[in-house]
């Protein structure tokens, strides 16, 4: 991030330095400026990873990860894996909960506004 709070590299964000939100029972961040006219200002926390694709469409690239919990002896928590949507000049999406089968059950925890993503991850 630069001095001005805008997101230079949205690969290389750590989680902390954004400002903590909670929508509900949903807990989650938001990270850098958004970009003149993203759609990502008309998404909320906690939103599931179908009502999010579609306001904003299809990403320009997307994949998933397994966090540290999915190795914790019998957590059945919700965090267990996170799934990732990159746009082009918009930023990321960070989803969690859900399996790695299904991830529509994902939420929305985490954004990435960032007018410089190249929507690759």
């Amino acid at each position: 991030m630069n001095a001005d709070g805008e997101v230079i590299d949205s690969s290389k964000v750590e989680s902390g330095y954004g400002q903590n939100v909670t929508v509900g029972d949903w807990e989650g961040e938001l990270t850098g400026k958004p970009a003149a006219g993203s759609c990502f200002t008309k998404l909320q926390i906690g939103m599931p990873l179908k009502q999010a694709t579609d306001i904003c469409g299809p990403p320009t690239d997307q994949g998933a990860y397994i966090t540290g919990k999915a190795f914790i002896p019998f957590y059945f928590g919700s965090d267990r894996f996170r799934y990732e949507l990159a746009y082009k000049a918009q930023g990321r999406l960070i989803f969690a909960g859900g399996s790695i089968a299904d991830v529509s059950g994902g939420h929305l925890i985490w954004v990435i506004y960032s007018a410089n993503d190249t929507g690759y991850r």
